[in-house]
């Protein structure tokens, strides 16, 4: 009876350790394919796809803001410098 329940336990033990086992060699065959090489590759290229977005997006609003700084001076009578136009530093060089 105790040799029955042993047999019993070491054979579930095994069955245990062999899926173990495998599922494990199923995680490096897959970690080393061109699976997940081609998924690193599809979002880093959505990160960059964000990135882009993201930097048009903060240089319309920069447009904007320039625009209305412009509107801004102009309602006041002042005249806005030329885009990109050096307006100095406070000192001669």
């Amino acid at each position: 009876m105790v040799l029955g329940a042993f047999v019993g336990r070491a054979a579930s033990l095994v069955a245990t350790g062999l899926a173990g086992a495998l599922a494990l060699e199923g995680v490096k065959k897959a970690v080393g394919s061109d699976v997940v090489r081609g998924t690193a590759v599809g979002v880093t290229a959505l990160g960059l796809r964000g990135a882009r977005a993201a930097e048009t997006g903060a240089e319309k609003a920069r447009l904007v803001t320039a625009d209305i700084v412009a509107e801004a001076r102009e309602r006041i009578g002042e005249q806005a410098p030329a885009p990109g136009a050096a307006t100095g530093h406070g000192h001669a060089h």
